[in-house]
């Protein structure tokens, strides 16, 4: 029964408690404890019920709760002590950004992604990305940075995961309720929601804007499940990653060109566009065709205006995880769209492929990204150098690591992760406030010397304690929804055990994440937990995509290990992974355990909130850990190896794992002094904290975001787009002209003053004549570029020294010349190469175009 009028229902509340709608309404709750601790305080047991959401807390107390708390002196106290902080955190007129930055005009930044984890209460996310995402928001609002985050608001939470009894992943979505949840409609001055259409074959897709407040930046929301729209339309924030390529390819349209829509309408014109990997990467297109219709541009003046404000960040070293979709479905729903842009389709098509003229190529989301930003990044460095090969048929003949694809290493939000654990409370004692205010600065956390041994290791158990409670609950739910024997329930209150070393494995079940590594040789491994003496244990948790039989079958491996009776109490898989049983598992386990293929993790950041948290990693060398490691603050497994023989590896790599674990991890961990103390294992932890919370964390990751990309790329926006885009027209009729005459650019004569044998401090002098057709000198840059030769006869890691511009000669040719000092003995190489040079290229990588030297000349 449909009805004929709706209306929102609000608690009521008590004036001296009407303060607390506008906290529940803004995340900031989600990482300051003493905030979530008030909402805590109104009903310890409705707050875990309502899965730790503040609107539905208030909108489940009854009156009389309400009522006594309003009569409370110490629960008013407790009020206006948070929003005391409230207020000076959301007012604080000196940030980091108003300090470093106040120069840069107009800066705003619009940081799309298809998903953000900011709480469990708003479960829009599915893993590492959205957490990522979430956490890049958090920093932004502690920095002062003025960005607000575009997403989609799916009408299902991410599923809730349920095992059988055979241990096979099936999944439950629930609807979320989103006038119950921290969320705000957008509306018109009418009262009416604000709303914006994208089109689709034949029709409208019309969604409306909410808003998540997140601190001090807005997470506007796009949702689609509206009357006005078709059944099959409505679907499309229906859930997060569907899997049909139909709906996904609606999902991206209404997040990238919905999303600029969305921000227009909210009267937003951010100068810095970034996209969170590759779904949102139709806003470049939208952006153009603004730019088009607003300046009377072309496109290729428009994109140039564009893509200078426009970042790409990628986190797939893998073709498979990437969006690609058929001709046929672009110009189904590109037909006109692409006209308005004013290119034929197979112009359109080619913005999307690595090779723009094979008809048979899909249009890949990635490569679409990549052609329209400026500036590109993988998520460490290890990844930056596999997305620099991944992607280096885009810019033909320029050496892989000239490709510019650099790369920005993740971090994680350090208040989300550590606010309110037992070792929070320390850093407060023994860091000061400023490990809270600038948590990069690594002077401060070298501080973390200064705790006593003892007052560390008693809080850390404090913290295994409450992990090993926490799962024992878990477990017994889990068992008891199976109709679990009460024998079996009794095991489970039995489970772990609070003072053994204790391992944690937790993160989405890509097989390539080798999740059941550990588990190659059970009966080793099963003598490893059950050692008597010293006892190890080990929680994993995480969920399978659900389409991903290979990851389930994983997860039915490991339940099926952990009902061996030698492994039974030893080995607990906690269903049903989300922030919160992330929070308990990064706070309490003593080592954490990553197992990627190399060099198959782009980065991963679960480590990372275990190192904040006192916490040990053991990982292969892959991802962050390939930088981060150091032997003083964990363990790497192998050495950086790369095998062919995927089999092999996984045996090489399982028998690292047993020979760390025994040989060097347990023996450490049970290492007691007098005192009772392991102060080996503790000197590491002091280790990890001061080596890696300074740099692995969001506020240095935003920090460089701004200072390498987004307040570059503020400034060549505005400068591109002044005076009617009047750099941004010359900028693309200069392109144009050295297109046109790029053929004719080419080396004339070579010459070298020394020979084929030269000592160590002796300078090479190299004079070129080129011959550039109608382009002028000041068009382009002559490189000589040098380097020693490696056993394929190769420049190896060269480097590249601009040539001086000497002059014109008689025949019309151009002199270039360089020296360069030869400091290393050994076989080197060089060659020239030339470059189009225009002050306003990002890069002058960007056009693609390279001539090198011909060995004829």
């Amino acid at each position: 029964m449909h009805p004929i009028r709706t209306l929102t229902v609000v608690p009521f509340l008590p004036e001296k408690l009407e303060r607390l709608r506008e906290l529940a309404l803004n995340f900031r709750w989600a990482w300051d404890n003493d905030t979530r601790e008030l909402f805590r305080r109104l009903d310890r047991d409705l707050w875990e019920a309502v899965g730790h959401d503040p609107v539905r807390l208030l909108a489940s107390l009854q009156q009389t709760q309400l009522e006594e708390a309003a009569a409370d002196d110490a629960f008013l106290a407790h009020l206006d002590r948070v929003c005391e902080s409230y207020d000076e955190y959301m007012e604080a007129s000196s940030t980091w950004c108003r300090r470093e930055h106040s120069a840069v005009h107009n800066l705003q930044i619009a940081y799309f992604s298809a998903e953000f984890g900011i709480a469990e209460c708003l479960p829009i996310y599915s893993g590492g990305l959205g957490i990522l995402a979430g956490d890049h928001l958090k920093s932004a609002s502690d920095l002062g940075l003025p960005l607000v985050g575009v997403g989609l608001l799916y009408q299902e939470a991410y599923f809730h995961q349920y095992l059988n009894q055979d241990g096979w992943q099936s999944e439950l979505y629930v609807d979320n309720d989103f006038y119950n949840m921290p969320l705000v409609l957008e509306r018109r001055p009418d009262g009416q929601p604000l709303t914006v259409e994208v089109d689709l074959p034949g029709r409208k897709l019309v969604a409306q804007i909410w808003r998540a407040s997140v601190g001090r930046v807005p997470l506007y929301l796009l949702d689609a499940n509206l009357p006005v729209n078709n059944p099959e339309d409505r679907d499309v924030t229906e859930r997060l990653y569907r899997g049909d390529p139909d709906v996904r390819i609606r999902q991206e349209i209404l997040l990238g060109i919905g999303g600029v829509r969305a921000l227009r309408a909210l009267g937003l014109h951010p100068t810095v566009y970034h996209m969170n990997e590759g779904h949102s990467a139709f806003l470049s297109l939208e952006r153009i065709r603004e730019m088009i219709h607003e300046n009377a541009l072309s496109f290729g003046e428009a994109r140039e205006a564009c893509a200078v404000g426009n970042i790409f960040t990628t986190h797939t070293p893998v073709p498979a995880g990437i969006d690609y979709f058929s001709p046929e479905a672009m110009d189904r729903y590109f037909g006109s769209y692409y006209r308005e842009l004013g290119l034929s389709l197979d112009e359109f098509l080619g913005l999307g492929r690595k090779n723009a003229r094979d008809v048979n190529e899909p249009f890949c989301m990635a490569v679409l990204a990549l052609r329209l930003a400026s500036f590109r990044n993988g998520v460490s460095e290890l990844h930056g150098a596999v997305s620099r090969r991944m992607w280096q048929s885009l810019w033909p003949n320029l050496p892989v690591d000239e490709i510019p694809i650099t790369s920005v290493t993740n971090g994680v939000h350090p208040l989300t992760w550590i606010s309110g654990s037992e070792v929070g409370v320390l850093y407060n004692r023994y860091l000061g406030p400023r490990w809270l205010e600038d948590p990069t600065n690594r002077s401060v956390w070298e501080a973390v010397d200064r705790i006593p041994n003892e007052e560390l290791w008693n809080a850390h158990e404090r913290q295994r304690e409450r992990l090993v409670s926490f799962t024992r609950q878990r477990l017994r739910t889990q068992l008891t929804g199976r109709g679990a024997s009460r024998a079996e329930l009794d095991v489970a209150s039995e489970a772990l055990d609070p003072s053994a070393l204790t391992i944690g494995f937790s993160r989405r079940f890509a097989t390539y994440k080798r999740a059941t590594l550990i588990f190659r040789d059970p009966d080793r491994l099963a003598k490893i937990l059950g050692n008597r003496e010293k006892p190890v244990q080990l929680i994993i948790a995480g969920k399978a995509h659900p389409e991903d039989n290979a990851g389930k079958e994983l997860i039915r491996q490991i339940i099926r290990l952990a009902h061996r009776e030698d492994l039974r109490r030893r080995v607990v898989f906690i269903e049903d992974y989300d922030m919160d049983v992330a929070r308990f598992l990064v706070r309490g386990v003593d080592l954490w355990l990553t197992t990627p293929r190399r060099p198959l993790e782009a980065s991963g950041t679960s480590g990372m909130k275990v190192a904040l948290n006192g916490g040990l990693n053991m990982s292969v060398l892959d991802g962050w850990w390939a930088e981060a490691y150091r032997s003083e603050v964990g363990w790497a497994i192998g050495r950086g190896e790369e095998y062919p023989d995927t089999e092999y590896q996984d045996e090489v790599e399982a028998n690292a794992i047993y020979d760390l674990l025994e040989k060097e991890v347990v023996p450490l961990f049970y290492d007691r002094g007098r005192d009772s103390l392991p102060d080996g294992w503790i000197a590491r932890m002091k280790a990890s904290m001061r080596h890696l919370c300074p740099v692995f964390n969001t506020n240095r990751m935003l920090c460089e975001y701004s200072e390498r990309f987004y307040v570059p790329a503020a400034s060549r926006y505005h400068d591109l787009i002044a005076d009617g885009a009047s750099r941004a027209r010359e900028l693309a009729s200069w392109k144009s002209r050295v297109f046109q005459n790029w053929a004719k650019v080419r080396m004339a004569a070579l010459q070298m003053d020394g020979d084929d044998r030269m000592t160590v401090g002796s300078d090479l002098k190299v004079q070129a004549e080129i011959t550039l057709g109608d382009l002028a000198p000041e068009d382009v840059v002559v490189e000589l570029y040098h380097g020693p030769i490696d056993s394929s006869h190769q420049i190896a890691h060269g480097t590249a020294v601009p040539m001086t511009y000497v002059g014109r000669n008689g025949d019309g040719n151009h002199t270039f010349a360089a020296r360069i000092a030869l400091h290393d003995t050994g076989l080197h190489g060089y060659t020239l190469r030339i470059l189009p040079k225009h002050e306003d290229m990002v890069s002058a990588f960007d056009t693609g175009l390279i001539r090198w030297a011909d060995s004829s000349v």
